[in-house]
């Protein structure tokens, strides 16, 4: 009799420390309020779900989205292209980028291909006619687009397959 007492007590502390064992065995997945994530999507121009794992990129590019370009900048009062591309790293992954472009395509990534493209890679391209260095840098998105700072146009969301970026195109670059 006394035994059994002994593990009835030994029950009443297992049985929460299970619930809670199982309960963090669960999905840790964020989902994310469905209409700011339609204002997200139409505001980047891409389709994003509320379970999207780059949620957090895209978040953060978003506040970007209109900053003036100002070379050597990188705040959201003016930033130029390595700069904007290594903010978001480091606020994002808490990765530190070189701060041109041609250091980060030549010291910060691994080559990928244009068509293996994922979310949050970088896109690198040679703007200067009669420069061997790359001098400009985006951050892709998907779907084919691109987030940069444009000389022009600030802080905005292009096409892959515009004529020019076609044209300037140097690679793609996954982060080591």
């Amino acid at each position: 009799m006394i035994v059994y007492t002994k593990y009835q007590n030994l029950r009443f502390f297992l049985l929460p420390v299970l619930v809670l064992l199982l309960a963090s065995c669960g999905s840790n997945k964020v989902l994310y309020n469905p209409e700011e994530v339609a204002g997200l999507s139409r505001k980047l121009n891409v389709p994003i779900r509320n379970d999207d794992v780059n949620m957090p990129l895209y978040v953060e590019v978003s506040y970007w989205m209109g900053v003036p370009y100002r070379y050597g900048g990188n705040t959201k009062s003016g930033t130029d292209c390595s700069g904007f591309v290594g903010e978001v790293f480091r606020k994002v992954y808490g990765r530190q980028l070189d701060r041109s472009s041609d250091g980060q395509a030549k010291n910060n990534v691994h080559k990928v291909g244009k068509h293996k493209l994922k979310t949050g890679d970088l896109v690198f391209f040679r703007t200067a006619a009669k420069s061997k260095k790359i001098d400009h840098v985006g951050i892709f998105l998907k779907d084919g687009l691109f987030i940069h700072a444009s000389t022009s146009k600030g802080v905005i969301v292009s096409s892959l397959d515009e004529d020019y970026y076609k044209r300037t195109w140097q690679k793609g670059g996954r982060v080591k």
